[in-house]
């Protein structure tokens, strides 16, 4: 029959893909695609992560080498090209601090789309030199698919979102389906809605989503403002969630109802993140104070929805958790994508998918949706899953995926006992998922390449992070979680949406300002650590 991948139609055939190895390939035998490298480090991943510690590294004088899943550069933004992909954190903190990559680049608007994201990692390329030494197409981790059955029945296209094609699916006429309402559900329904013939939306949980404010940016007014962006850079890495603003120094119920509304309506006003990582300080820990902070955003996102039914599905009265414990998306169109007569959102609560067939969708209750595409917006086995993925297995032999089967442990939420010298970047136990990524991603790896200078200064061979002080730091992680509120709900923080993991926190949730002091204080004597000297 030969090779089946070599049959298929990548844009309309319904075999979905789940994994990146289903494009994985390798092209070359030379350079950094060699076996057997002889380097001083190996950055895994050429996203944000993988670029800083790539640059920090080589300037350091160590010879560096990079493997990356994707085709290029840029991480997630590679992969991540699904209609009206954005990112959610507004610029200038979305960025690398690096001078040579921001003095001579300018975004188009405030929150910028994938091929805005690809340009500006092409030209983090341009000019710091990275894809001479970077070996393309070493495949990694899949998307989180459930096990429905009857994908492969399905006669119309259908992608998972992390793994939609380059290539344009027109959905003009087209009768769409989107099973999910997480970010890449909430981008998808703003991009189709206005195109589809008929848009059906699957929502399991109402998003609590915030408007991002998106507007243009010209390069005039980015060039004045470079001046500050120093101080910007310093700035948000002493905020919570390394963005350059931080929760109000007071308590919900210091102010008063007027006062509280005014407060609220600056915050919503100003857009973005505000409204979650700058709002009252107690909200988050406090459910009376959460609940006042879910009944604004309740009043001010079904005043956007027209038609009572979809405005109790979308934006209910009583709050589906306590708002804030799940990563609020951001948008710019989302409820009025269904005041349209073609948008329908189709509330799971009560009923589930039960199969794919030819045709469609059939749910439960035994209805029958039919579509010509369909996108599976689930989201990917975040956090752990980045690293379990791997393959990765410990000097004892045993694989990381069997070890954090019941619960992950890392020290300093940037090594693991039993993986001497290997250190991960905005991934569990970090302040990752509750911080801006490029923030994380430089505060870590500034200490990461702190400590490979002290071992190599000092003629360490490894280190390796004790049982004892990782299972303090477990402590640590479980102790900030529980004074919140975000063991109330299962989300990405608790564990993710896969059910066959532990449910558990999986960020650091003491804000990244926190965070940084308390991995800068195991150094310079390496506390925690098993020393081997060469």
């Amino acid at each position: 029959m030969g090779d089946p991948g070599e049959m298929m139609d990548p844009v309309t055939n319904p075999k979905l893909k789940r994994e990146l190895r289903e494009y994985g390939k390798r092209g070359r035998t030379d350079g950094p695609y060699a076996d057997n490298l002889e380097v001083d480090a190996l950055v895994v991943g050429g996203g944000f992560a993988g670029v800083f510690m790539f640059y920090t590294l080589r300037k350091a004088g160590l010879k560096t080498v990079m493997y990356e899943a994707g085709t290029d550069l840029g991480g997630t933004w590679r992969w991540n090209c699904y209609p009206g992909a954005m990112v959610d954190s507004e610029v200038p903190e979305y960025q690398l601090s690096i001078p040579e990559t921001w003095k001579t680049y300018n975004w188009p608007n405030n929150y910028p789309g994938y091929k805005e994201l690809r340009d500006y990692f092409d030209h983090c390329d341009k000019v710091l030199d990275i894809k001479s030494q970077t070996a393309f197409d070493q495949h990694r981790r899949g998307p989180l698919v459930p096990p429905w059955e009857g994908i492969d029945k399905f006669k119309g296209i259908v992608h998972h979102s992390s793994f939609w094609p380059d290539e344009e699916i027109d959905v003009t006429g087209k009768r769409c389906g989107i099973i999910g309402t997480g970010a890449s559900g909430v981008q998808i329904t703003q991009a189709w809605g206005p195109k589809a013939a008929h848009l059906k939306v699957f929502q399991r949980t109402p998003n609590l989503t915030v408007p991002m404010r998106l507007r243009k940016l010209s390069a005039e007014e980015q060039e004045e403002a470079k001046r500050w962006y120093p101080e910007l850079f310093d700035l948000r890495e002493r905020c919570f969630g390394g963005f350059v603003y931080d929760f109000c120094e007071r308590s919900t119920f210091e102010d008063s109802e007027e006062e509280r509304e005014k407060f609220f309506e600056k915050l919503w006003a100003d857009g973005g993140f505000r409204y979650w990582l700058g709002n009252y300080k107690d909200y988050l820990f406090d459910a009376k104070a959460n609940r006042v902070v879910y009944d604004f955003w309740a009043k001010k996102q079904r005043a956007r929805i027209n038609d009572p039914a979809k405005r109790d599905i979308l934006a209910p009265l009583e709050p589906p958790h306590p708002w804030g414990v799940k990563r609020p998306c951001l948008e710019h169109s989302y409820f009025e994508q269904y005041n349209r007569d073609n948008v329908e959102p189709v509330s799971l609560k009560g009923r589930t998918i039960e199969c794919f067939n030819e045709t469609g969708i059939k749910l439960s209750d035994g209805s029958q949706h039919d579509f010509d595409i369909i996108c599976i917006a689930t989201g990917f086995d975040v956090v752990t899953g980045g690293m379990t993925a791997m393959g990765l297995h410990s000097i004892n032999g045993e694989s990381l995926e069997s070890q954090w089967k019941k619960s992950a442990h890392t020290y300093l939420g940037t090594t693991v006992s039993g993986y001497p010298n290997q250190f991960h970047i905005y991934g569990p136990q970090g302040p990752t998922l509750l911080s801006n990524g490029p923030t994380s991603v430089e505060v870590q790896g500034r200490w990461i390449a702190d400590v490979i200078k002290k071992c190599e200064t000092e003629g360490i061979k490894y280190i390796n992070p004790t049982d004892e002080a990782s299972k303090e730091w477990k402590k640590r992680i479980n102790y900030l979680s529980e004074l919140t509120l975000m063991p109330t709900t299962k989300s990405t923080y608790m564990g993710g949406s896969d059910p066959n993991k532990a449910f558990e926190q999986t960020c650091y949730a003491g804000g990244l300002y926190a965070y940084g002091k308390e991995i800068r204080a195991v150094l310079p004597d390496l506390k925690g650590f098993d020393i081997v000297k060469a």
